[in-house]
């Protein structure tokens, strides 16, 4: 394969659909990844993550020659970053993957090479990712104290797509994309625009970063409006989602649905970046974080009233022969991704109460280590249907939907996601 023109830093969610539609235009694209699995995976032209069409075009662009994966960067162009930006204790941002994958590549950067920081970040990221750079490589020079006359170009393009359809959305959607200096932003514009067919818009690396932490708190707070509306409607006796149906026939509400909380490593994380910035302003991010990450103790809460309930209805039952079926354990719909999912959460802290658990999520062949207690059994549908005492719908994953029928006649149902209110 020839040297490539684009180094993809991360092959996750996001880093593998961005290498796999950059080679999909025959551009020679390197993926990097410390996983030696996922390495491996890629370079026999298959995929490690769930995602629609990414394994067509994964075999297609490796066998035409377009893509290849290792661990180690090379000489490039140009260099994406999308590696992981999770919070540590106390929802402090944790920034050592972006750092070190910046690291990483800094020992092949060549004058006029571009970096673009993918990974969404707090402000400032992308600042300190051009003094890593400049302590890696001080025989080059970078925007951060040269200016338009720099040697490498560094800006921020944070990805903005859905799970389970980012290839889609990788195409089609507006990016933003901001340079440390105008020339980095353009230099941005002109690669993203080989693959991106809608608009490209320049701006300042801080506000790119502050754009897409927006993006994701704005979903924030309407998802805790919904789900706060979900938890008043439970104690006033008001079937929430026939409720919010007729809300929102008002031409100017548009009410989200409640669920289980907010998982995924975006919306259930940015936020936090907001308030750890800002924490004297962010009072209603702080406020609609707090709702959303307490939704999934309201629903333990439901689940350990109706166990007790079972125990008084039948005296000498045992807590452990109490079998609970929990319904998805992903973050959302369809999707295998398990980060900072609410539904796993809710099936870990359920296993805790001594009962038996049956977990049914069609989206993964085995269990997560956090899910591999002894009371934890991978379950089918059939036997949730026959067997369990308790039955919580934690994902409205479409295979639930196909038997909303058979659910809306189980007793002791717990529907947090409203898929038998439909």
């Amino acid at each position: 394969m020839d040297a490539p023109t684009i180094v993809v830093m991360g092959l996750g969610y996001v880093g593998l659909p961005t290498a796999a539609v950059f080679a999909s235009r025959r551009i020679h694209v390197l993926g990097v990844d410390i996983n030696q699995r996922a390495v491996d995976t890629v370079n026999q032209g298959k995929i490690h993550i769930v995602e629609p069409s990414l394994d067509i075009i994964v075999r297609a662009t490796v066998t035409e020659g377009y893509l290849r994966a290792a661990t180690l960067p090379e000489p490039a162009d140009a260099f994406l970053i999308a590696v992981p930006t999770p919070f540590k204790d106390g929802k402090v941002p944790d920034l050592r993957y972006v750092e070190a994958a910046t690291r990483a590549l800094a020992t092949v950067l060549q004058p006029g090479n571009l970096v673009v920081l993918e990974s969404t970040s707090p402000v400032g990221t992308t600042e300190n990712m051009c003094v890593w750079l400049a302590e890696e490589r001080p025989d080059l020079t970078f925007p951060h104290t040269h200016g338009e006359a720099s040697d490498i170009r560094v800006a921020h393009c944070p990805e903005r797509v859905l799970p389970g359809h980012v290839i889609r959305e990788l195409v089609e959607n507006d990016r933003v994309i901001g340079g440390i200096t105008p020339k980095c932003a353009e230099a941005s514009v002109e690669l993203y625009k080989k693959v991106v067919q809608g608009e490209c818009i320049a701006t300042t690396a801080r506000t790119a970063e502050m754009a897409k932490l927006t993006e994701n708190s704005f979903r924030d707070v309407n998802i805790a409006f919904a789900n706060e509306l979900s938890l008043i409607c439970d104690r006033l006796d008001i079937n929430v989602w026939e409720m919010i149906r007729l809300a929102n026939r008002h031409p100017r509400v548009n009410i989200l649905q409640p669920g289980a909380g907010v998982g995924g490593h975006c919306i259930a994380v940015d936020p936090w970046f907001i308030v750890d910035s800002a924490p004297e302003q962010s009072r209603i991010i702080r406020a609609a974080r707090e709702i959303n990450d307490g939704k999934p103790d309201w629903v333990l809460a439901k689940v350990e009233r109706a166990m007790m309930a079972m125990e008084a209805d039948k005296p000498g039952i045992q807590r452990s022969d109490i079998k609970v079926a929990c319904l998805g354990v992903a973050f959302k719909p369809d999707i295998d991704d398990l980060r900072e999912s609410p539904a796993l959460h809710i099936t870990q802290a359920i296993a805790g109460l001594g009962c038996q658990v049956l977990v049914v999520e069609p989206n993964v062949s085995e269990l997560p280590p956090s899910l591999q207690a002894g009371n934890i059994h991978q379950a089918n549908m059939l036997q949730v249907l026959q067997t369990a005492d308790i039955t919580c719908v934690l994902v409205k994953h479409a295979s639930f939907i196909e038997v909303r029928s058979l659910l809306q006649q189980v007793e002791g149902l717990i529907d947090v996601v409203g898929l038998t209110h439909q």
